[in-house]
């Protein structure tokens, strides 16, 4: 998969996936309530509709998935950047943490600092908080 900005190289990527911080349900609870960072979700927006992080912000990483192909947004840094500084605290996520992981990557190579991938997405924040997922 290629960077967005053009002319990326798979090491860039794999660089910015290594720099890419991850934080657990528990932490990214403690870091949302005490209002140290903000939460970005990725999920698409008929998925973000159905429940999410009360005062998140959605800029879905995908269009469209499919069982045979996922369609990336290539917006998304930019839309990313029109609602945050690069310098701003953000946690990254989707459904399970992997749509969000890369995500995360894609920022941290287009020059955010302070970005963390949640690890197990929005799933794992609703069994830390013992609550059902929204039906699907």
């Amino acid at each position: 998969m290629g960077s967005l900005r053009g002319g990326g190289s798979g090491v860039q990527e794999a660089a910015a996936e290594r720099e890419a911080r991850s934080v657990d349900a528990e932490e990214a609870c403690a870091l949302l309530s005490a209002g140290r960072h903000r939460y970005l979700d990725v999920r698409m927006w008929e998925d973000f509709d159905k429940g999410h992080v009360a005062g998140a912000r959605n800029v879905p990483y995908y269009l469209s998935v499919t069982p045979r192909a996922r369609e990336k947004n290539p917006h998304f840094v930019d839309q990313v950047a029109a609602l945050y500084a690069t310098h701003d605290p953000i946690i990254v996520g989707c459904r399970s943490g992997v749509r969000s992981k890369l995500a995360t990557a894609d920022l941290v190579a287009a020059g955010f600092k302070n970005v963390r991938n949640l690890e197990g997405g929005y799933l794992s924040l609703l069994r830390a908080a013992n609550q059902e997922p929204p039906e699907t």
